[in-house]
């Protein structure tokens, strides 16, 4: 696993290299703010970006934007103190695959980077539910699936079979493959093959049309996400 460390503040980057590491992990390199990353990017090649929000010249999200425009596969983890919920939509709208707070424990961390590399969205079940209610709030207002590509409208939930809508929800609600499969009696292993053909068949991009698509669907309530689990 190539990681690639963006954050303007040294002696935090240095920590989290000197952790990631320790666990066995590659840190490819190291960029300052968001054009940088891109460069670096296209120089290294890393398999994951760990990135900040607030940093100069420019900032974390435009940073997300400009790599998976180029980099599409680049899997992108903000890594964060803001709390602010528009960082937060901004940010999956941007294409990152999870959103990490600072204060996160050094294990639950090292947990979540590997999570994504299995597939998995680094978003705590309560992130997931406000992004969720972000995107069924934005298509009321708009009437359009704006994360959605234009393709998505001629699918339904009948392009799912049974188990795939269930694994679904799951994932929308926030639940990580390991309690997914805790809950169908299913092996870590199918989950990820059932999202890899959820992914193929809606043709998704990111966890932001997942959610979108969901929510349009009726396959989760907005309101009451994992209430029922």
């Amino acid at each position: 696993m190539r990681i690639l460390l963006v954050d303007d503040h040294t002696l935090f980057i240095e920590g989290i290299k000197l952790l990631l590491e320790n666990e066995g992990m590659d840190v490819v390199g190291i960029a300052n703010d968001g054009r940088e990353a891109l460069e670096r990017v296209r120089a290294l090649k890393p398999d994951i970006v760990l990135m900040d929000i607030n940093m100069p010249r420019c900032n974390g999200i435009e940073g997300t934007r400009l790599i998976k425009a180029e980099f599409p596969d680049v899997k992108v983890i903000m890594l964060t103190v803001s709390t602010k919920d528009q960082d937060l939509f901004d940010a999956i709208k941007s294409g990152a695959s999870g959103y990490i707070d600072k204060g996160i424990r050094p294990k639950a961390f090292v947990a979540s980077i590997l999570g994504v590399t299995r597939g998995e969205a680094a978003l705590t079940r309560e992130m997931a539910s406000r992004v969720l209610d972000e995107f069924v709030r934005a298509d009321r207002r708009q009437g359009t699936a704006a994360v959605e590509p234009p393709e998505a409208e001629a699918r339904t939930a009948n392009d799912l079979s049974p188990r795939q809508t269930e694994v679904l929800r799951y994932v929308t609600e926030g639940y990580s493959y390991k309690e997914i499969a805790a809950a169908l009696a299913i092996s870590e292993r199918t989950v990820n093959y059932h999202m890899a053909e959820i992914m193929s068949k809606l043709h998704f991009q990111n966890r932001a049309q997942v959610i979108a698509y969901a929510a349009r669907n009726g396959l989760v309530d907005p309101a009451k996400p994992g209430d029922d689990r």
